[in-house]
């Protein structure tokens, strides 16, 4: 397989990168953008990156671009999903997880150090305190 001038050309294209980093490389070998797959001669990323090229010489603005590739693709082919209906779970998951981390923690140690206390303290009658109290105080005068 031969690669040509044009196709390396097309990556090192200020604006078929710009336009490719908002499209998911689809090839399967890699999880980069059209704009930066390191892959020379990758099925997907050099047709895709030809396809910009002619687009964006056409006259097409990056949004009507990716617009007609998602139409085509499917959601799948953005980098990230757009931050509306189901896929503002993709958004907001990582932080409820992590909110959910910390109280699991907090819980844990209060927990934990509710347990110690109780058996750090154990419940003796006043009467036998007072009695030990009281043979400290006298061995205590002895040494006066």
């Amino acid at each position: 397989m031969t690669i040509s001038l044009a196709q390396t050309s097309d990556m090192l294209d200020p604006s078929v990168r710009r336009v490719g980093e908002k499209l998911a490389c689809l090839c399967g070998g890699c999880k980069n953008s059209v704009g930066s797959c390191p892959m020379l001669g990758c099925h997907y990323a050099t047709p895709m990156r030809e396809r910009i090229r002619t687009g964006l010489a056409s006259g097409q603005s990056d949004q009507q671009i990716v617009d007609a590739v998602v139409k085509e693709q499917g959601i799948q082919a953005l980098v990230t999903p757009p931050a509306e209906g189901f896929n503002i779970l993709a958004w907001i998951m990582p932080f409820i997880m992590i909110a959910l981390g910390l109280l699991a923690v907090a819980f844990f140690i209060k927990r934990m150090s509710a347990k110690r206390a109780a058996a750090s303290a154990p419940d003796i009658p006043d009467e036998v305190l007072d009695r030990y109290h009281d043979q400290i105080e006298k061995e205590t005068s002895k040494l006066d």
